[in-house]
């Protein structure tokens, strides 16, 4: 449901003016400690989630930008096509959307993605991620509970 754009937009604004702040406030590398278990780090993603190719020499940069986009482009078309009683997966796909939109303007604008948010246990660290990241993260466990059955049925509608 075209509704639901909205999300998707305020998963892109939050995500873009978090990284905004980041970069425009912390050199690179540099870690604030927030929590006993979370730091803001300021760090560069030029793999995929994890930093999966990170070293991979460039070409990464445009595979995951045109993943990006060819999967946005699927979202949005499923979006359109979904019924009105499917509110939790319309939910969970403009989260989707949102954050894969959000990570695709670092990779187009700097051959990047900033990332920030680190949580960690003692010496064991989470890999960074940002607001787009757990917008992708959130959607997915949505659709996974949609498919599980939570959420209104044809039924009840």
């Amino acid at each position: 449901m075209v509704k639901w754009l909205w999300l998707s937009l305020l998963a892109v604004i939050l995500d873009q003016g978090s990284k905004l702040a980041i970069a425009s406030s912390m050199q690179l590398y540099e870690s604030i400690q927030i929590m006993p278990f979370f730091k803001l780090t300021y760090v560069h993603n030029t793999g995929a989630a994890f930093s999966f190719l990170s070293e991979a020499g460039g070409w990464q940069r445009w595979f995951f930008a045109g993943l990006a986009l060819a999967i946005s482009v699927v979202i949005a078309v499923w979006l359109t096509r979904l019924k009105k009683h499917e509110t939790l997966l319309a939910v969970a796909l403009a989260l989707v959307l949102g954050g894969a939109v959000g990570n695709l303007i670092d990779r187009l604008a700097y051959g990047y993605v900033i990332d920030f948010l680190d949580v960690y246990y003692g010496t064991w660290h989470w890999p960074a991620f940002n607001v787009a990241d757990s917008a992708i993260t959130l959607g997915v466990i949505l659709m996974l509970a949609e498919s599980f059955g939570l959420g209104p049925s044809k039924e009840s509608v």
